[in-house]
């Protein structure tokens, strides 16, 4: 029970992943996340890799066991070599040792548990929490005002820096002024100025937070393939049933006058 409200206080907390703070701030209509990704081992694996390097330092996932990751083809050699980098056994839940004041010291608030969070954010009208975080991950932009040196256009004063920086370069926005209620006000025009390119294209980055926000969706619930498909063969046995219900029930009334 404990450890249920610990992930519940962690999935209501900063850095972009709360619904209150996000409809306080504003923010931009969310992009689709292709979906076919989670069903792709290839970009799973992948998406396990960019999550141990780039979120496991800050982030945990303390609802998952690394050897959970043989379920996406990974051997527990590979899990071992590849994707931990602490003193953790192949066994252990992945935890991180970030202290919870230092936490709040440098971001204003401890980085949220990241087990089920693409299965905690979504919006009428907007879409589920894979589009909210494939969005969010791909809008990050320079700003010199803030604390971080960032900033992001689905969440406007995020807390937590690019940490993908490095793969997209750096961005800016590039806003024209409207009137709105006879204010002027500044609004994005889907459009982004190139300042510093990256490690990756543009293309190239888009599909490696695809494969990233694949995996956090997988990682909340692992067994998610495996119930779709079983739900296929579920609903043919019913409609397969109901015929022969059906069929059933008229030879036994026929001759009933």
């Amino acid at each position: 029970m404990k450890s249920l409200k610990k992930l519940i206080l962690a999935l209501a907390c900063s850095l972009g992943l709360s619904g209150a703070a996000v409809a306080a701030g504003g923010g931009i209509a969310w992009d689709k996340f292709p979906t076919e990704r989670v069903t792709d081992l290839a970009a799973l694996q992948n998406g396990a890799k960019l999550f141990a390097n780039y979120c496991l330092n800050c982030h945990g996932a303390e609802f998952m066991r690394y050897n959970r990751l043989r379920d996406i083809g990974l051997t527990e050699a590979q899990i071992e070599e590849n994707l931990i980098f602490t003193g953790a056994k192949v066994g252990d839940l992945m935890k991180v040792n970030l202290d919870p004041k230092q936490a709040k010291e440098w971001f204003g608030a401890q980085p949220p548990d990241l087990t089920v969070i693409a299965r905690s954010r979504s919006a009428a009208g907007q879409g589920t929490g894979a589009d909210y975080l494939y969005t969010y991950l791909r809008t990050y932009y320079r700003d010199p005002s803030k604390a971080t040196g960032w900033n992001n256009l689905a969440f406007p004063s995020v807390g937590m820096p690019h940490v993908l920086w490095q793969l997209q370069g750096e961005r800016q926005p590039v806003f024209e002024k409207v009137m709105s209620h006879g204010h002027e006000t500044e609004v994005w025009t889907g459009r982004w100025e190139v300042v510093k390119p990256g490690k990756m294209s543009e293309r190239e980055y888009d599909n490696a937070v695809a494969d990233l926000v694949a995996y956090l969706q997988w990682m909340g619930e692992p067994m998610q393939n495996d119930r779709k498909r079983l739900g296929v063969w579920v609903l043919l046995f019913l409609a397969g049933f109901t015929v022969i219900a059906w069929r059933l029930n008229a030879a036994y009334w026929k001759d009933v006058k």
